[in-house]
């Protein structure tokens, strides 16, 4: 047995919590789409896998991978599945948890369908465990070089799963502390495309600590609190407002503000202010035509940041930025 070395140079120390306070049996891996594969290779049997219009083109890697056949289906405005499927033996069916905001509709599916559902929670890292097939992604809520967890019942082999390595993908996260953003987007880019050449491991023993480190009670009132200011100052002129509710019952805790604005220049006006907003997801421009829903919401809905590193003069400079 290898001997622990005693000595040397300091590493990036992190406050170390024994137990995690969220999903705190989950298998821990290398990323969402890793996540997907994981189920999807626990599950054995699956034939076809129905998956949304509106949705990362990333969740077609592991179908490929696994030579697993997939049917589209739609979503209608509620962002919730459009027309009943029934599933065959073997047929299995993936909803995601659109801005973190459908928990209560995971809920409802997860009853309806069981074990025949998976949740993509990639943007719902807060949303409750159901007896069902669930994966997250924290890195979309935090600052980490890479990261997936599943919370499923399928046959675990993470024992058999190598451990990532991930000292090199750290530069635009050490960047962002000293830069401004966009001098370390290249590098964000970048090193997210190493992830998806990596294949199916464990989490990096650095995500692991910082996933261990971070303060989640204060990640979730911080996100809550930003979407409510921002949801009071923009309701009445958000097309998606009703789904969006007035109370932290509706969901657990938003990735971001979705403001559904027929002001397409909206985007750029920001961005050009230095507020970064993401389009999720231009693939959806290739899959679907004008006139369908999915491709009006990729086009029309802004996602406003809402995370822990902003607080209330944050969230006004933003609202103070959109033209009412």
């Amino acid at each position: 047995m290898e001997q622990k070395p005693i000595g040397g140079y300091f590493e990036w120390e992190f406050p170390f919590q024994r137990k995690l306070s969220i999903h705190s049996n989950a298998v821990l891996l290398n990323s969402g789409r890793h996540a997907l594969e994981y189920i999807l290779r626990g599950l054995g049997d699956i034939s076809k896998l129905y998956i949304p219009y509106f949705t990362c083109d990333v969740i077609i890697q592991p179908l490929k991978r696994l030579n697993i056949s997939y049917i589209y289906y739609r979503i209608n405005e509620d962002l919730e599945i459009e027309s009943d499927i029934q599933l065959s033996d073997g047929e299995y069916i993936l909803y995601t948890n659109y801005y973190g905001i459908k928990d209560a509709y995971v809920k409802h599916i997860a009853e309806k369908y069981g074990n025949k559902i998976i949740i993509d929670n990639a943007q719902a890292l807060f949303c409750s465990e159901y007896a069902v097939h669930q994966f997250y992604s924290p890195r979309k809520f935090m600052g980490m070089p890479d990261g997936g967890m599943v919370v499923s019942n399928v046959d675990g082999f993470e024992d058999s799963l190598q451990i990532d390595k991930s000292y090199d993908r750290c530069s635009h996260l050490l960047k962002r502390h000293e830069l401004i953003p966009s001098e370390g987007y290249l590098d964000f880019k970048e090193n997210s495309h190493k992830i998806v050449d990596s294949p199916l491991s464990r989490m990096s023993n650095i995500s692991r600590m910082i996933l261990h480190s971070v303060d989640m009670e204060f990640i979730k009132q911080r996100r809550l609190a930003n979407f409510n200011q921002l949801h009071y100052a923009l309701k009445h002129h958000n097309k998606l407002s009703p789904l969006l509710g007035h109370n932290n019952l509706v969901y657990s805790v938003p990735l971001v503000y979705p403001f559904w604005t027929e002001n397409d220049e909206l985007k750029q006006h920001l961005i050009q202010n230095n507020v970064f907003v993401a389009t999720y997801w231009p693939n959806v421009f290739e899959w679907t035509k004008e006139t369908d829903l999915e491709y009006q919401i990729a086009k029309h809905v802004v996602c406003i940041p809402i995370d822990q590193r902003y607080g209330e003069k944050d969230i006004n400079r933003i609202i103070n930025l959109i033209d009412l």
